[in-house]
């Protein structure tokens, strides 16, 4: 999962003088936070140091694939709970992030194993116990449902799929292959083109240009990863990939709805300036469990072709 931590950018507000006779005006330029080449160089850099960690991790699979996703569970499971737990008056407490850190490991041992129903039913457990104890203090059982889920099922999904003895690592190659071309095509469209905007009461960030270019990254994407697996249709490959880029972006905004919630602008300080892990992954979370879904329902027995290979 943190194989997704790829450079997006981060709102800059400049303050300009307004014109005579009125008042000082927010403008939205589009740039990351602060607009320096050095900001600039720092996020370019992150992601070079991380993809070759992160893809050399899938490609090995088995235990080296679930020890990244065990670093980013532990990171996530903080944000998750910051982001979810807390509220005007109400600190995260140590023991919300422990809860949703264990479940998460908890989840990724099991499925790591074979075991994928195992590691659902261990996820279902511990959110069960979560909502007994916030029942019984007399708080609310929304946060938790939305944290567990949110955590544990992309997980499960990603490991599920990568387990593919003979597609997984191919899928998983094209699910993050997809999810970065996505992140880096709309980027460029919304840069170069830019308005209108997409959801700006969400993510200010995102306009329709950045939404069609991302499609056209991710069928690319699907273009080649059927090219290169030698089955299935490259066409049909590629409108899957345009289905991913809207999980993707909805992924993006309900990440943006939740900061928007907790009263953060990031989710947390993994980047000094640049946000936490959920900023980097919160597409991919989307992505993972909407793939997992779709190979569940068109082939359960091999997931990677399940997702890969159309018709």
């Amino acid at each position: 999962m943190a194989a997704a931590i790829v450079a997006s950018a981060r709102l800059d507000l400049t303050i300009r003088p307004a014109a005579r006779g009125k008042s000082m005006v927010v403008e939205d330029t589009g740039h990351p936070s602060g607009a320096s080449a050095s900001d600039q160089k720092l996020r370019i850099l992150s992601a070079v140091v991380r993809a070759p960690v992160a893809l050399g991790a899938a490609w090995m699979g088995g235990w080296y694939f679930a020890t990244l996703l065990a670093v980013a569970t532990l990171l996530m499971a903080q944000e998750v709970a910051r982001l979810l737990y807390a509220a005007p008056g109400i600190a995260v407490r140590p023991r919300d992030a422990a809860g949703l850190a264990v479940a998460g490991l908890a989840a990724i041992v099991l499925a790591t194993a074979g075991l994928p129903g195992a590691a659902l039913a261990a996820g279902g457990a511990a959110l069960a116990f979560a909502l007994a104890v916030r029942s019984w203090n007399g708080r609310s059982m929304t946060p938790a449902l939305i944290a567990y889920s949110y955590l544990v099922l992309p997980l499960v999904a990603l490991i599920w799929l990568r387990n593919d003895p003979e597609l997984g690592r191919a899928a998983i190659f094209w699910l993050l292959a997809t999810v970065w071309a996505i992140d880096i095509c709309a980027y460029f469209s919304s840069r170069f083109i830019g308005r209108p905007k997409l959801a700006p009461s969400i993510s200010p960030k995102k306009t329709w240009a950045g939404l069609v270019g991302g499609m056209a990254g991710a069928a690319a994407i699907g273009v080649i990863t059927s090219l290169w697996i030698g089955a299935g249709s490259p066409a049909l490959l590629a409108l899957i990939g345009i289905g991913m880029t809207v999980l993707e972006q909805a992924g993006d905004f309900f990440e943006s709805a939740l900061k928007r919630r907790a009263g953060v602008k990031d989710s947390g300080t993994l980047i000094p300036g640049h946000g936490g892990i959920l900023d980097r992954v919160d597409g991919l979370v989307a992505v993972a469990a909407g793939a997992a879904l779709l190979a569940l329902l068109h082939n359960a027995t091999h997931p990677g072709a399940g997702v890969l290979i159309w018709p």
